[in-house]
């Protein structure tokens, strides 16, 4: 006797997974419904707060960086070094308190950021540029495709000289070796996403009809995504290791910037403002990070990732 399978409700329950619910069935208020095997992970378990969230990563962080203080401390007090020459955590917190409210101080991370900001978006162009034709081009990947790396693995330092040659004593030449240091790693991010996407993908799409510009922008460029940002966070540390190496080489007058205060403090015998400028170098690189850190992770939620 043939079953009617459509009104067995033991049979049904077990094929069918139970429909999502409140944020399950949504996200992000979109009102895009999740189905299969999404809907199974994210049933009954809600996205955290925002203040959760936050909370949950910084207090890692906090642990370490308590750590860290208190390791310090214990370093002052066994008296390896004179406190002239290595001050501990609170009186280089006092001595950062003085320099911070200054002019001269903001002139400087004013400049440093600029100098930042400038370098590392001329070196994302040449990064992205090359990155693509590269990746595309196999006479031009078979002809400088191991240069890029090489490149990449040359310090930021040798570069100094050449740069002064061409630039003198002024902001191009801390420029090029910024912009020397972060192409090449940025162009690696581009390289490695575009080889990584999967065939498929690019399949699907020429079916659809994509083609040149159009394939790259609704197909590569997404999938490539997390490799790029990989890519420019990378290309951010070494701009950022060829920063402080250039302004603590080349020093321009009347033109204050953080790595030139290290070299200022470093004359003085300065050790208290020393380390509180090395502090706030440290500190930039932390935020810059963190933004790295929430791109990262905005991509990662909207793909379903978290």
């Amino acid at each position: 006797m043939a079953t009617d399978t459509n009104h067995d409700p033991v049979r049904s329950s077990a094929v069918r997974p139970a429909a999502p619910t409140g944020r399950a069935a949504t996200r992000g208020g979109s009102g895009r419904e999740l189905a299969g095997l999404d809907a199974l992970e994210l049933a009954g378990g809600g996205r955290d707060r925002w203040w959760t969230r936050i909370g949950r990563g910084a207090w890692p962080k906090l642990l370490a960086l308590v750590l860290v203080l208190i390791g310090w401390q214990l370093v002052v007090w066994s008296g390896w070094k004179p406190d002239y020459l290595l001050p501990g955590p609170v009186a280089v917190a006092r001595g950062l308190a003085d320099i911070v409210p200054t002019a001269d101080f903001a002139s400087a991370v004013a400049t440093t950021m600029r100098r930042a900001v400038t370098g590392f978006a001329f070196a994302a162009v040449v990064g992205f540029v090359l990155g693509i034709l590269v990746a595309r081009i196999r006479v031009l990947r078979a002809a400088i495709g191991s240069m890029i790396t090489a490149l990449q693995t040359m310090p930021s330092i040798a570069w100094f000289p050449l740069a002064i040659l061409l630039y003198q004593l002024t902001e191009g030449a801390i420029e090029f070796v910024i912009v020397l240091g972060a192409a090449p790693a940025i162009a690696n991010g581009v390289i490695a996403g575009v080889d990584y996407v999967p065939p498929v993908l690019v399949r699907v799409g020429r079916n659809l009809g994509a083609r040149g510009v159009g394939l790259y922008r609704h197909v590569i460029a997404p999938a490539a995504l997390p490799s790029v940002l990989a890519g420019m966070k990378q290309g951010w540390a070494f701009a950022w290791h060829s920063l402080m190496a250039g302004e603590l080489l080349v020093t321009i007058a009347n033109r204050p910037a953080l790595g030139q205060l290290l070299g200022v403090y470093r004359d003085q015998s300065d050790s208290l403002h020393l380390i509180g400028i090395m502090i706030v170098i440290l500190a930039i690189g932390l935020l810059v990070d963190a933004g790295f850190g929430a791109a990262n992770n905005a991509i990662r939620r909207r793909r379903g990732m978290t």
